[in-house]
């Protein structure tokens, strides 16, 4: 066996925890939660930063990056409710 080869499956080695996938919650509601938790965050984060700007204490890089993020979060919101609203109706036509 070649040292680069060992090396690099040493380096494979170490490097697969970093590549791990990440323990799902353990309800189904859980992470729709979390979701709705992070989006109220960065819509407040924005709002506060907003606040800030217009009071002198933020500059205007740190106002177009939060607004960005909070437009980003509502229309993340805005389309799965859409998702759920189209899929409650697909259920409703279905026949008994």
């Amino acid at each position: 066996m070649d040292i680069r080869s060992l090396l690099a499956a040493r380096t494979y080695d170490a490097a697969k925890p970093a590549t791990a996938a990440t323990p799902q919650p353990a309800g189904p509601g859980q992470s729709f939660a979390d979701l709705a938790r992070d989006t109220v965050q960065t819509v407040q984060t924005g709002e506060d930063t907003a606040r800030a700007a217009m009071l002198g204490k933020a500059d205007s890089h740190a106002l177009v990056q939060a607004l960005a993020a909070s437009e980003l979060a509502v229309e993340t919101a805005v389309t799965v409710r859409n998702r759920v609203v189209e899929a409650y109706q697909e259920i409703l036509r279905m026949p008994v």
